[in-house]
């Protein structure tokens, strides 16, 4: 995985690394993919994406937020990247084959949305827990849902001279998508 430089920040933080990997391995990206992120923030996953799919669309809601995406887009010569500023649903495209939704504002309506025009593989990350019980719901009730996936990164520091850890957040991934994704990716 290549490194992402995100010198702009955004007052929420970005997707961190150790989470980036596990998603970017369930998306599964390749060259003919349309890849849609909703609420790309400091863009973090949209860099990631743009080095591996075909067609990438950023959708933010904030101004600020999408100028943020934009400038760390640049910072990491990533171009190419379609930017639109809209409160999903509003503004996904109907043709993206596979959708990430890295907040959880309106999800039950762009799953919804995810239905209705096929998008093959749909990954959500949560990490407040109410959330992610709701959300697990709503994949469920759409026929969506194939594999949920609950994590949490622990970086080590040094303590009196010995190594101890702090952890980030658990964060639960939901993975499916309207066609049937297999738990490592597979169309089944």
């Amino acid at each position: 995985m290549s490194r992402v430089l995100l010198p702009y920040e955004a007052k929420a933080g970005p997707t961190k690394p150790e989470v980036r990997a596990v998603l970017l391995s369930k998306l599964d990206l390749g060259p003919t993919d349309h890849f849609t992120e909703v609420g790309s923030c400091t863009g973090a996953v949209t860099v990631e994406a743009a080095r591996r799919a075909g067609r990438v669309t950023a959708l933010e809601r904030k101004p600020e937020r999408l100028e943020t995406t934009r400038k760390n887009l640049a910072a990491n010569d990533v171009e190419g990247v379609e930017f639109r500023e809209a409160e999903a649903p509003d503004g996904l495209p109907d043709d993206a084959n596979v959708l990430f939704l890295g907040g959880s504002r309106n999800y039950e309506e762009v799953l919804d949305h995810a239905v209705e025009t096929g998008i093959g593989r749909v990954v959500m990350n949560v990490s407040r827990l109410e959330v992610a019980g709701a959300a697990t719901e709503a994949f469920r009730d759409r026929d969506l849902l194939d594999d949920v996936v609950q994590f949490q990164v622990s970086h080590g520091y040094d303590l009196a001279g010995a190594t101890s850890f702090d952890s980030d957040n658990p964060v639960y991934m939901l993975v499916g998508g309207a066609g049937g994704v297999a738990t490592d990716g597979e169309t089944q």
